[in-house]
């Protein structure tokens, strides 16, 4: 059964888009994999502390994408193979590099200052 322990709410986002989020980046990253169970609804919306209907829309959402299946009466459970994969992390780069370019614009960053500071962020990130 997927873990949601790590799962942290944020201000600003709707929470079933979180949720949402959450489950796709876990799926990237290899911690969440094809054929793994999602908890039931009723039981994440006590893990989470949330309405039961924002579990049950993040749920559609994720079936609508065909990232998870339910069906009556039984377990949720994630369907996604390579190219299912590709695409969810396709999709979620451009949305996080977008929103960054968007904000760095916005405060006056040039281009080149931009890529600078990608570049030390990225250097930081691989020191032991």
């Amino acid at each position: 059964m997927i873990s949601f322990d790590s799962f942290l709410m944020e201000d600003g986002s709707p929470i079933y888009l979180q949720i949402m989020h959450f489950v796709q980046r876990g799926i990237v990253a290899g911690t969440i994999a094809d054929g793994d169970e999602m908890p039931s609804r009723r039981t994440l919306s006590a893990w989470i502390g949330v309405n039961p209907n924002t579990i049950q829309k993040a749920y559609r959402m994720l079936e609508d994408e065909g990232i998870i299946e339910s069906r009556s009466g039984a377990k949720s459970c994630v369907t996604v193979d390579e190219e299912k994969i590709q695409r969810i992390r396709s999709s979620l780069l451009a949305k996080d590099t977008q929103s960054l370019v968007i904000s760095m614009k916005q405060m006056g960053i040039s281009k080149d200052e931009a890529l600078a500071l990608v570049e030390a962020a990225w250097r930081e990130e691989e020191q032991p």
